[in-house]
């Protein structure tokens, strides 16, 4: 049986075959691939054993979460591991994040800004770091105000020692977990979020606020592509189902919804306190 069930949802993705085979010539353990194409078939396929192809029904939302479950539902590995379409990994990336990790955790590796048409980390020209850690920027600062992470460079540098660290949230491209938190959870909800948008922090805060635990583990990596102006987004995305995902994470959140809670979404804030960019918390407007 495979250790580890590896998904890469892909709505139109230029990178997509390129991150499916550095997958298989990165991993060192026995592992399968979920290849989910939304709403579309790809011009170029890989032909190995390890990987199946799954697809959805074209439609106008992208569909991020639904490609996820229905991977999920087909995987038969203890661990399962999400990863955008345009990503390079580390060696032995597999093998690193399942002999560290513990059932109720999600993992992140630390990750590295890709070089897509070089396919290598991209070299900085600047001090940057890699990024270890993201934070939730204060939602007050938006309008309508809403939950959105931004990496933390100044925890990264002041905890650049410590292998396996916990942090508040992350950015979504790439996380690992076992099946049974992912199923225990019932993540990937499409119901108020939809089919894209808010992935993060539905699995950091319901994880940590559970009492469980979300962690960046520096012993592996991972370099994404920042798509920007010379790729641009790739594929549609509607901005009112978009709006509508963001309004209903901050009610859910911001308002304690998440039933089988052991903390407040203020714990989790405190605990990661003091916040780039935040008031007092006496000032917090929530």
């Amino acid at each position: 049986m495979p250790q580890v069930s590896i998904i890469i949802p892909s709505r139109n993705e230029r990178f997509f075959t390129r991150t499916i085979r550095d997958v298989l010539e990165k991993a060192t353990g026995s592992i399968e691939v979920f290849p989910v194409c939304d709403g579309y078939e790809p011009n170029e396929y890989v032909d190995d054993p390890r990987v199946t192809y799954l697809y959805l029904p074209q439609k106008k939302e992208a569909q991020k979460r639904q490609a996820i479950n229905l991977a999920v539902s087909h995987a038969t590995s203890p661990f399962i591991m999400a990863l955008d379409a345009h990503c390079m990994l580390g060696k032995g990336f597999d093998v690193i994040l399942a002999q560290d990790h513990q059932e109720d955790w999600i993992s992140i590796p630390r990750r590295h800004r890709l070089d897509a048409e070089r396919w290598c980390i991209q070299p900085q020209s600047d001090d940057r770091p890699p990024i270890d850690y993201e934070y939730i920027m204060y939602p007050q600062k938006f309008d309508p105000p809403t939950l959105h992470g931004f990496k933390w460079d100044a925890r990264t540098r002041e905890r650049w020692d410590i292998p396996l660290d916990d942090t508040l949230t992350f950015q979504g491209s790439c996380w690992f977990m076992t099946k049974q938190h992912f199923l225990n959870n019932h993540f990937m909800q499409t119901q108020g979020y939809g089919g894209w948008g808010q992935e993060a922090e539905e699995l950091s805060f319901t994880t940590w606020l559970r009492g469980g635990r979300v962690v960046t583990n520096k012993r592996t990596w991972y370099a994404h592509l920042h798509k920007g102006k010379t790729y641009g987004r790739m594929y549609f995305l509607d901005r009112q189902a978009l709006r509508a995902c963001y309004a209903f994470s901050y009610d859910f959140w911001i308002h304690n919804k998440l039933e089988g809670r052991q903390h407040n979404f203020r714990w989790l804030l405190e605990k990661f306190g003091p916040l780039p960019g935040w008031p007092a918390k006496e000032q917090w407007v929530l």
